[in-house]
């Protein structure tokens, strides 16, 4: 249960601190989520992971349904990806490994105390 709560926190952190800050405090919202809740590193690198993929998805559907793909699927075309959906899923995984790697050295900080 406690996992899962990091997930839903990681997301809503994001969500809030993305609001008013740029793309890398997803970052900070995964360490400050995985330092307050100390999981195991492999564990919080996956909860961390899956938050903020979990949020990006979300926000980048959200984004793109709006402007009808145009934005994803240039972006698509320069980085040499099949089509808008693909480009999708590559910024969900690129935010995702932030938000692990955060969250991971949250935990690590959290075994030293």
């Amino acid at each position: 249960m406690r996992y899962l709560t990091t997930i839903i926190s990681i997301a809503i952190a994001c969500a809030l601190l993305q609001s008013v800050l740029p793309w890398w405090s997803i970052a900070l919202a995964s360490f400050v989520v995985s330092l307050l809740t100390a999981l195991r590193p492999g564990r919080a690198f996956i909860a961390g992971f899956s938050g903020v993929a979990l949020w990006w998805l979300i926000l980048g559907i959200i984004r793109d349904v709006r402007n009808e793909h145009i934005l994803s699927s240039k972006l698509a075309v320069l980085f040499h990806l099949p089509g808008y959906i693909s480009y999708l899923v590559f910024a969900m995984i690129i935010g995702g490994l932030t938000g692990g790697v955060a969250a991971t050295a949250a935990a690590m900080l959290n075994r030293k105390r």
